[in-house]
This record gives C-alpha cells, structure tokens and sequence, in this order.
C-alpha cells in the first residue's frame, strides 16, 4: 500500500521499465508526450472527480482524529514505521549495499513525486534511479534492484489472500464478495507464481517473447527509425541480472516483504482498534489485499481517492461500521501516504547536501554504467 517505486505501495508495486525511465528522463517535449501527459491527467481527474464525494467524506473525518486511542494511534505509527523499514531494507538487500542514508532519502524523495503526480510512476523512478546513480550504484544494478523489488512487492500483495483461507473453511462469516476477492487473489497468486518460475528458469519464453516484440516494433516503425536488435538477448540479460541481486539471500528477501506488507496491515489494525472497532483479522486482511490490489491501478497519484473509496468499502463488507471504517482508513492514510509524502522533501534536500545535484543517466543496462562508490559495496 505504499508509495515507493511500487506504490511504493505501497507503490508503489508497480513495476518499471527502464525504457520507461529514460522517458522519464528525456529533456525535449514532443507532441506525443504532451498527449500522453494529457491523457494521464485527464484520467486521473476523472477518476478523482468520480471518487470525490468518497473522498472528502474520508478527509472530512479530519476533526475526529481526536478521539482515537492515543496508544493504539502510537502503535499504528510504529508499524508503519517498521513497515517502511523492512521496505528499504529490502532494496539495501537488492542493491547489495551495507548503507542506509542513499537508499532510504532517494526511496522517500521517488515516494513523493510517485504520490503526488498523475502517473508518477516512471517519474518517481527516474529520481530514484538517478539519485542512486548519483550515489555510487551502477545503472544496472539499480534497474535490476528496482525491477526486482517491483516484482517481489506484486507476488507478495497477490499472496496475501492464501493466509485468510484458513479462516475461510472454518467457518468465520464472510460477505460473498470478499470471497469472491479470495478466490480472484488466489486465482492471480497461482499464476504470478507459475509465470515468475518460467522466466526465471528457461530461456526460450523470454527469448521468444523478445524476439516477437522486437518483430513488431521494427514492423510498425519501419523506415522511421533504426530497427531494433538483440532484443532477446537484453531481456535474457537483464533477467540473469535479476537472479544475481538475489542471489542467495532470496529467503532474507521473502521475510523482509512479509515484513513489509504485515506491519502495513498491522498499521491497518492498529487504525481500527484506536476507533473502538474490533473486527476479525482475517476479514479485515481480505479487505486490505483486495483495496491493494486495486490500487496497483495508475490512475491518480499514489491511489488517492481509489484507496479511500475501495478500502472504506471492503471494511463495511468485512463488518466494521460506516463511521468506525471512514475514521480508520483517514488515520491509516495519515501513517502510510500523507507523511512519507511530506518527507520526500527533507530527505531529498540532506541528499543534496551529502551527494549534490542528482545526475540523471540513461537506465539501459550497458550505458553509461557507473562504477560503485562507498555505499555501493557488495556485502
């Protein structure tokens, strides 16, 4: 549920391309990307406008954050607070550094402008990506890291339906349609899973895959620019490199995001028990996969509006009251969006004092590679 390079939930999860990052990067306007631009913001208004009444119920709830349990509300801090914890250890792990300063100020400063731009997804990955650089890591090795992490945030939020089956065939009394989000989980879980076992493990999908979109691309751009080559080949590579940033430590890798992802729920808990509310768990967690799986949509900055709207209605779905689930989702959004939103700046303005201005380089693997500094030594 972050807004990290995934969003970052939370994040922010989504993944990004470095092709997509060097657009991002591109300094001239084209009339192409001023359409696209227009498109994302056009829908993202549309979607905000949509959602609006949601919304400003969500936020006008602002005056009864005074009556939350202080302790439950302090608990509910300190577990988003691990949450984003365990976040950037991940990426330390991914990017195979012992420092902290670097991973943590460039994730919070792509945080905010991920969450607070329409389709600010490869854009807040370019300023992580070129405050990295910046910092001493090699372009491949933070496109690779980022990619990584992309795809481990995904498969663990799609994972997050399996833990309520338990709760499920026992009986505990669930609306249809947080069974039906169950099962849609699942469904997408078993997939993402036989899907991620094939790329990892054989060649010839991912060549064959690189092959035919490369076939594609220099059919439609024929003779207006150069045609693309060895395209199966840089998707071979940069999966290898996908497979090295594990490496062994892939179990450090599963517990840190169940990390991530159990104490951002814990935060969601936490938020409900200081209203007075005492929902089972296990609904509850039906609610909180299903509203993150939705918010993967880019369609507004961060999932604003989309997050209120889908969560507080899956909370009343798992029984908690209208009220209780609007104040809740209010405190919740506090903890996991508007404050890491509010740090980006602060930490981007003490990496300019430690790195200096962020040099943005080209995130095609092979270019430009810079080599590692002090906070990019392998462990």
């Amino acid at each position: 549920m972050h807004g990290e390079v995934q969003k970052k939930a939370q994040a922010a999860h989504r993944m990004v391309s470095p092709a997509s990052i060097d657009a991002a990067q591109a300094r001239p306007l084209t009339w192409k990307k001023v359409v696209k631009q227009a498109v994302v913001v056009a829908v993202a208004g549309a979607t905000l406008y949509l959602l609006l009444p949601k919304l400003i119920a969500v936020l006008g709830a602002w005056p009864r954050l005074s009556t939350l349990s202080p302790v439950w509300f302090t608990v509910m801090l300190a577990a988003e607070l691990i949450s984003f914890t365990c976040n950037f250890a991940l990426q330390r792990l991914a990017l195979r550094t012992r420092g902290w300063f670097a991973v943590v100020t460039a994730g919070l400063a792509g945080n905010a402008v991920t969450d607070s731009l329409p389709g600010g997804d490869a854009a807040g990955a370019a300023v992580q990506f070129a405050m990295l650089t910046t910092a001493g890591f090699d372009t491949g090795t933070a496109v690779s890291a980022l990619t990584t992490f992309s795809l481990i945030g995904i498969g663990g939020l799609l994972a997050l339906p399996v833990f309520t089956l338990p709760a499920i065939l026992a009986g505990v009394p669930v609306s249809q349609g947080l069974v039906r989000t169950a099962l849609l989980g699942l469904a997408g879980f078993a997939a993402f899973a036989v899907f991620s076992v094939i790329i990892l493990r054989a060649d010839w999908p991912l060549a064959a895959a690189g092959r035919a979109a490369q076939r594609l691309r220099n059919r439609v751009t024929r003779g207006r620019r150069p045609p693309v080559t060895g395209l199966d080949k840089r998707l071979l590579d940069q999966r290898d490199a996908m497979r090295r940033v594990l490496g062994k430590k892939w179990w450090q890798a599963i517990l840190l995001t169940a990390g991530r992802l159990g104490f951002d729920f814990g935060c969601l808990l936490a938020a409900l028990r200081a209203t007075g509310a005492d929902p089972q768990p296990s609904v509850v967690l039906l609610a909180y996969s299903a509203a993150g799986i939705v918010a993967l949509l880019p369609l507004t900055p961060g999932g604003l509006g989309i997050v209120e709207a889908s969560l507080t209605g899956l909370l009343v779905l798992a029984g908690v009251p209208a009220g209780h689930a609007v104040l809740a989702v209010l405190a919740y959004r506090i903890a996991s969006y508007w404050l890491p939103l509010l740090a980006g700046l602060p930490a981007y303005l003490l990496y300019r004092h430690r790195y200096g201005r962020p040099v943005f380089r080209r995130a095609t693997p092979g270019v430009d590679g810079q080599p590692p500094r002090s906070e990019a030594a392998s462990p």
